[in-house]
């Protein structure tokens, strides 16, 4: 599937970073930043024309190839990880910065992943996080219909409980990223910090 939709001539989420990233970005330290499930490249790629050092990370080669090409575009370097994030092995205190926006995970990956990131941070480093609540399937805006897939603010908590966590809430807000993330949507927005 994913690959298929990165394969449509128009970038699927939009060529801009969210604006959660946006808004929050000035709090990750120096440092290298990973972006997981970052499809073509769009937060990663911002991120590099802030001048950081990024590794966009995606299951899709599809998707990592435009976010290559988007690179190129914009005229910054790009490290680009083809991976399973079911599987992958990430380095271990190596990221300053963490982003996963709209990274919606089965339950069984999401608990590996996200029992990792505090892992994968180094001391100080932030982690980012934007994903559509349950509330979402509601209003047809976007986001995994498979309500399995949909996180609440509850569970972030505990998955990130190990972390420092400096906001995390449920907002409701237009989201306008893409043909596939366009109107009124119920998210949740999460900073956390590595201790």
């Amino acid at each position: 599937m994913w690959d298929q939709r990165y394969a449509e001539p128009e970038l699927a989420y939009g060529s801009e970073p969210n604006d959660f990233l946006r808004a929050m970005a000035v709090h990750i330290p120096p440092g290298p930043v990973l972006c997981l499930a970052e499809g073509q490249g769009r937060n990663a790629v911002w991120l590099a024309e802030q001048g950081r050092e990024v590794t966009a990370l995606d299951a899709s080669p599809v998707g990592m190839e435009r976010a290559r090409d988007l690179a190129r575009v914009r005229g910054v370097p790009l490290e680009t990880t083809v991976a399973d994030l079911a599987t992958w092995e990430g380095p271990l205190g190596h990221w300053a910065g963490i982003v996963a926006i709209f990274a919606h995970f089965p339950a069984p990956v999401r608990e590996r992943v996200h029992r990792a990131i505090p892992g994968w941070l180094r001391p100080g480093g932030v982690l980012i996080v934007e994903a559509y609540r349950p509330e979402q399937l509601d209003r047809g805006t976007g986001g995994p219909r498979d309500p399995k897939l949909l996180y609440s603010v509850e569970q972030l908590g505990i998955d990130f409980g190990g972390l420092a966590i400096e906001r995390l809430e449920p907002v409701d807000r237009d989201v306008h990223e893409g043909r596939y993330h366009t109107g009124s949507g119920a998210v949740v927005q999460c900073l956390a910090r590595r201790r």
